[in-house]
């Protein structure tokens, strides 16, 4: 006889553990099904994005002999046409020197003006450089500033600040305010930084806007790494005679900053994705000049800038659809996904590390 069917506390079939092995396959599915979903988002967006990158490589005359168009190029206009029976695709730029080449070509040989005709596609050609340097410094700029504000907040609130009534209502507002959606904080930025301080359409109120966007995110999870410090940290030091400041940025800060950057990763997965709190505060649908082409430095944070959500956004429904936007679409998600993956691994890495470096 088996010993298990005889043992005391061995599982024995019946309807309760029959219902619990059905709710545990139902976990299972579900968990596996959500898994499977996003996985085929992803591998579509890479799918059908990844060749408009790998497609877009060319050979230069300079150095380094090669770049990528979509990369490193800015967005232009498609114009499609027929020249002596072959079909041609140009971005503006290169079609206005085909077509005034082929004009002075056709008056030195003493013949007629050729006639183009093109098909023109809004932003279906060139490529996506400025949005990608104006998603960069809107990410880092706001995330320097939650961080800062919301750490500052939370060492306040964890170390200082007593649990009385008033504190309890301000930890309670923090967490409702990671609930309000992000129109709201656009809305606010825009009457308060962009027509209140004047600072219009800029980095500088995106920056902000988004900070505050990200803050409450950032406080309550610096808040709880800060609380897991064990407090024998605390009462060491000062026993040592460390003042309280001391205790914190020596004994304190340096054990909660992997719980810390865990917040910035949170924070930077929804600042870089947002789109409404950039379209009131800081971003632009076409920018011919980089962020750091002014005249003066004090400029660069009162300019606004492309970015990679808004453009999704307008090259998937604010011009008439056709393969060639679709095409842009699908390659500025391709790389707007790996611009995020980036930073967080880069967040990720950093944490690893501070984990193994300072352990209890």
């Amino acid at each position: 006889m088996d010993s298990s069917s005889t043992h005391l506390f061995a599982a024995r079939p019946g309807p309760a553990r029959r219902a619990e092995s059905a709710v545990a396959w139902i976990f299972r599915i579900a968990t596996y099904l959500i898994l499977a979903c996003g996985l085929f988002v992803f591998a579509d967006i890479i799918w059908k994005g990844a060749p408009t990158v790998l497609r877009s490589f060319a050979l230069t005359e300079s150095f380094p002999y090669v770049t990528n168009t979509f990369l490193f190029e800015a967005p232009e206009t498609l114009h499609v046409f027929t020249y002596e029976g072959e079909k041609r695709e140009l971005g503006d730029t290169a079609y206005r020197a085909f077509r005034e080449a082929e004009i002075a070509k056709a008056a030195a040989a003493g013949q007629p003006a050729p006639r183009f005709t093109p098909t023109s596609y809004v932003y279906a050609a060139g490529g996506i450089w400025p949005c990608i340097v104006g998603t960069v410094l809107l990410v880092v700029g706001s995330m320097f500033i939650a961080l800062s504000l919301g750490v500052a907040s939370a060492i306040y609130l964890s170390e200082y600040a007593r649990d009385t009534a008033f504190v309890r209502f301000i930890r309670l507002a923090i967490l409702n305010l990671a609930g309000v959606p992000s129109i709201v904080f656009g809305l606010f930025g825009f009457a308060m930084f962009v027509l209140f301080f004047k600072w219009n359409v800029s980095l500088l109120a995106g920056w902000f806007t988004l900070a505050f966007m990200v803050l409450p995110v950032v406080i309550t999870a610096s808040e709880e790494a800060l609380k897991s410090v064990p407090k024998g940290f605390r009462e060491g030091s000062l026993a040592l005679g460390a003042t309280k400041w001391q205790t914190i940025r020596k004994n304190v800060l340096p054990y909660a900053l992997p719980g810390i950057l865990t917040s910035s990763i949170l924070g930077i997965a929804r600042v870089a994705g947002e789109t409404a709190p950039i379209m009131f505060t800081a971003a632009y649908v076409v920018r011919d000049k980089l962020p750091w082409e002014v005249e003066k430095v004090g400029d660069f944070f009162f300019q606004g800038v492309m970015a990679l959500p808004y453009h999704i956004y307008v090259v998937s429904s604010k011009i008439p659809q056709n393969d060639y936007t679709q095409r842009v679409q699908y390659g500025t998600a391709f790389v707007f996904l790996g611009i995020v993956a980036l930073i967080a691994a880069s967040s990720i890495i950093l944490r690893n590390k501070l984990r193994g470096r300072y352990k209890w």
